[in-house]
């Protein structure tokens, strides 16, 4: 490792560090395990499994583990919808309603992709349309955003991350836009999952993936449940074969992210495979939000004695900025930094300053703040270790 790190500007005692702190916070009991690779320039100079997936058995995370990613399915749903844009199916101006009529009604209606895109639609943060209802396929939940949420605010004025409907409302889009009448889940295989040969991620728990798939383990109580048609427990949903969520039901391998993070990276192509357009990436991976606070989080900052900072929202992804303040991304990365994360347990990111990769999937999962100081620590190191 060492002669690979120092041959792409990495210190290697500096993640060596990275690795070791990992293991202490295992140790003191924060988290179980996890894994986690970071690269320079497309080189991997770490790629290591680390702890357990749960204590009581024993078992351990091994590189080949599949995770549940949460809220980093939006960042797959988020390039379907910026290559529907580029085919011109719709737009960024476009209006939801035109593509999902029963989407309509009173402020709904001016809602467009950029407002869901940026978390600005002025809809409400609910983590379901509908009390008690199964979540795990999404012409239900559609039909039941449709009927349930209303606009909270007009679409533009605040934001207020969308846990749900936004992304649940994009993946339908793709669906009802695309002209081969394909399912979301069929959309995300041929669309990025076998040009980037993604082989161990899907939509829903395929079968040949379900005995290295891990259950996730909640550490702090979530907002609600998360059950699915087959009754597979409170949060079944994440182990439902056929779930459709695009907006917490992928699943993946730190490496199969990697992939997807390098394609990023590239300007929106890995081995020869083009994904999407570099203007694409130009505009998603800017600062949409000005200084506004993320409304959904602001709570949660403020409680804990932190100041509330600005939500630096991209197009989808979201942003590094430039305030000194608490980050997923780390205080030390360039402004122009974007990725996604999942509920306190998953995380990638770009720093196209640095050229750097950093992807990172854990086991035990950590309330929202906890995990906030958790990765911005990680990724500070991580950081580091650039030279």
């Amino acid at each position: 490792m060492a002669a690979r790190a120092k041959r792409h500007g990495l210190d290697a005692s500096r993640l060596r560090h990275l690795k070791s702190v990992i293991k202490d916070d295992i140790k003191r009991g924060r988290y179980y395990g996890g894994v986690i690779l970071v690269a320079r320039d497309g080189v991997v100079a770490v790629h290591e499994a680390i702890g357990l997936i749960d204590p009581k058995t024993g078992k351990p995370v091994t590189k080949k583990s599949v995770f549940s990613l949460f809220s980093t399915t939006k960042a797959v749903t988020n390039v379907l919808v910026f290559r529907a844009i580029e085919r011109g199916e719709f737009a960024l101006t476009t209006k939801v309603s035109e593509i999902i009529p029963e989407f309509s009604g009173g402020q709904r209606q001016h809602i467009t992709f950029y407002h869901l895109l940026t978390h600005s639609s002025g809809l409400p943060s609910v983590f379901t349309p509908k009390p008690g209802i199964y979540i795990d396929r999404l012409d239900e939940i559609i039909a039941a955003i449709c009927e349930n949420v209303h606009c909270a605010a007009p679409p533009g004025e605040v934001i207020n991350y969308s846990p749900l409907v936004g992304h649940a409302l994009m993946g339908e889009a793709v669906r009802r836009s695309d002209p081969k009448k394909r399912s979301y889940r069929q959309l995300v295989e041929d669309e990025i999952l076998k040009p980037l040969k993604m082989k161990d991620t899907s939509i829903g728990v395929r079968k040949d993936l379900r005995a290295r798939k891990i259950v996730p383990i909640f550490l702090a109580k979530f907002p609600i449940d998360h059950p699915g048609h087959s009754n597979l427990g409170p949060n079944g949903a994440f182990e439902e074969e056929n779930a459709e969520m695009p907006w917490v039901g992928c699943i993946s391998t730190v490496a199969d992210m990697f992939r997807f993070a390098e394609m990023l990276r590239r300007g929106g192509e890995l081995d020869g495979a083009r994904i999407l357009s570099p203007a694409t990436l130009d505009l998603a991976t800017r600062n949409w939000s000005g200084d506004k606070p993320n409304e959904l989080y602001k709570p949660l900052v403020t409680a804990r004695g932190w100041e509330p900072y600005p939500a630096y929202q991209g197009l989808g992804f979201q942003v590094r900025g430039d305030t000194i303040c608490h980050s997923l991304f780390g205080t030390l990365a360039s402004p122009r930094t974007f990725g996604n994360y999942g509920a306190g347990s998953s995380l990638f990111w770009v720093d196209p300053v640095r050229q750097l990769t950093f992807v990172c999937l854990t086991t035990g999962v950590m309330n929202g703040v906890d995990n906030i100081e958790r990765f911005q620590r990680l990724s500070d190191i991580a950081l580091s270790a650039a030279i």
